[in-house]
């Protein structure tokens, strides 16, 4: 095999299907064409009807098919493929997930490999350009939703979430398999685990392709998109939970307690609220937002390395824009405290996700 066949060679193709149809055995015969030694196919439980074409791909020695007896979602079947990878193909250097719908074509899917191979450490993204026209209106709005959602809360600038084209260094596979998520979840998941694990990425511009008479996408639209967003939402509900508990304190000392503390009463208010509320906080965060599996004493001193500085700064500023406005009414600062607190919440967010919680290299 000739040097400008090194992707072909040293990178095995990992390709999830279910009920696939003739589009699948084209991709399939393409591989072939182009020289793939390795092809991962997984029937991720397809009924009788499409078994065909799994038999047909199974007569090429290059095809290795992996079978789930019912459906057990693309992020299930990525992770038996790449566990295989692991075991069976010590030689293989990484791997090109791809769709068996036709989507990714030959050459942006080569072009993904060799760009992988060259920088030998970054996860290599086919994306797509979501500006031509001709692109489904609800593939549109969701890519640029997920994009703005993967910019704002995660601080992760891709163009394009939602490819599953992707070429992946064999050293990440072992990591890629303990990432959670079995469904469609499962691509989203890697990429925000991905900004956590440090692993780099780079975007590989692809050919946008799109079938209009026959969109044969097993997403759908609200069950799986909700599968994707609530991972989003998990610090949001673990902030608005604590919130609640330390607007309720704040409210309760400023109540009952003010007229004795004089003032120093929203300092007092302030760290007795904060105290409750942020360690119910930071043990949501540890365990359900972030999953952090590093040492919980570390992670607990970064947070309140966090916390104390950031109640010293939200007390300061209820403090001055009480004494600004001459208020002296308890719900008035309650309500002053709840717009300073919001917007110190982006910023605790970024410094958690980056630094409290993030995992050590």
């Amino acid at each position: 095999m000739n040097e400008d066949k090194l992707c072909q060679r040293e990178l095995a193709i990992v390709l999830p299907s279910l009920d696939p149809d003739k589009k699948f055995a084209g991709v399939v015969d393409g591989l072939l064409g182009a020289e793939f030694r390795h092809i991962v196919i997984v029937d991720d439980g397809s009924n009788e009807e499409h078994k065909r074409f799994f038999r047909q791909a199974a007569e090429h020695p290059q095809c290795h098919i992996l079978v789930h007896e019912v459906n057990l979602g693309k992020g299930a079947a990525l992770k038996d493929a790449f566990a295989y990878v692991l075991k069976e193909l010590p030689d293989i250097k990484g791997v090109i997930t791809i769709d068996g719908d036709g989507q990714h074509l030959l050459p942006d899917i080569i072009a993904c490999g060799e760009k992988m191979l060259e920088l030998g450490d970054k996860v290599v993204l086919g994306c797509r350009d979501f500006n031509k026209p001709g692109i489904p209106p609800r593939s549109v709005a969701g890519n640029k939703t997920t994009s703005s959602l993967f910019r704002i809360c995660y601080g992760i600038k891709l163009s394009d979430t939602q490819t599953g084209l992707r070429a992946i260094p064999r050293q990440y596979l072992e990591r890629f398999c303990k990432i959670e998520g079995e469904r469609f979840e499962y691509e989203t998941n890697m990429l925000l685990q991905m900004k956590r694990m440090g692993i780099g990425f780079a975007e590989q511009p692809i050919e946008t392709v799109y079938d209009p008479e026959d969109y044969g996408s097993h997403y759908n639209a609200l069950k799986d998109s909700w599968r994707i967003f609530k991972i989003m939402f998990k610090f949001l509900l673990s902030s608005v939970s604590s919130l609640l508990v330390d607007m309720g304190l704040f409210y309760v000392v400023m109540r009952f307690f003010a007229p004795g503390l004089g003032s120093y009463a929203e300092l007092v208010a302030t760290a007795a609220a904060r105290a409750c509320s942020s360690f119910m906080n930071f043990n949501a965060n540890n365990s359900v937002v972030f999953h952090n599996g590093g040492s919980y004493s570390r992670s607990l001193l970064r947070y309140y390395c966090l916390c104390i500085p950031q109640m010293l700064v939200s007390a300061g500023l209820v403090t001055l824009i009480n004494g600004l406005l001459g208020n002296t009414a308890p719900f008035i600062a309650t309500l002053i405290k709840l717009a300073v607190d919001t917007l110190l919440f982006f910023i605790s967010y970024t410094i958690q996700r980056e630094w409290v919680f993030a995992e050590k290299k």
